[in-house]
């Protein structure tokens, strides 16, 4: 069955770096296109970035471009997010997700804490 297994996450001061990883499993992880989300207290799950099935084409929500940075390593069947300059307003529950069958996959989320 798909598994999407999320790790990395943690707090940080503003400014600072982390980097999320989402391990894949039970899908050809090659054949499909992967996503961030993130859900803050009181808020919908909103898209982070998405990376297409090669990595070729990526896509970032507007608060987030120029700060984070979406990859993938096929060979490992994992995506990563990067993320710099961390503000306050990033602290979330992050989520790892794959729309395949007809439906949208999820991870157990991993929490990212932005303070000082």
């Amino acid at each position: 069955q798909v598994q999407l297994v999320e790790s990395g996450g943690g707090l940080v001061q503003p400014g600072g770096s982390l980097r999320l990883s989402c391990a894949a499993s039970g899908f050809t992880f090659s054949n499909y296109r992967m996503s961030w989300y993130r859900q803050a207290p009181g808020k919908e799950r909103e898209l982070v970035a998405g990376i297409s099935s090669y990595g070729g084409s990526t896509n970032y929500h507007y608060s987030v471009k120029g700060r984070f940075t979406i990859s993938r390593d096929n060979d490992k069947n994992t995506v990563y997010l990067q993320m710099n300059s961390l503000k306050p307003e990033d602290t979330a529950v992050h989520y790892c997700n794959v729309y395949l069958g007809g439906r949208h996959y999820w991870g157990q989320g991993t929490q990212v804490t932005v303070s000082s």
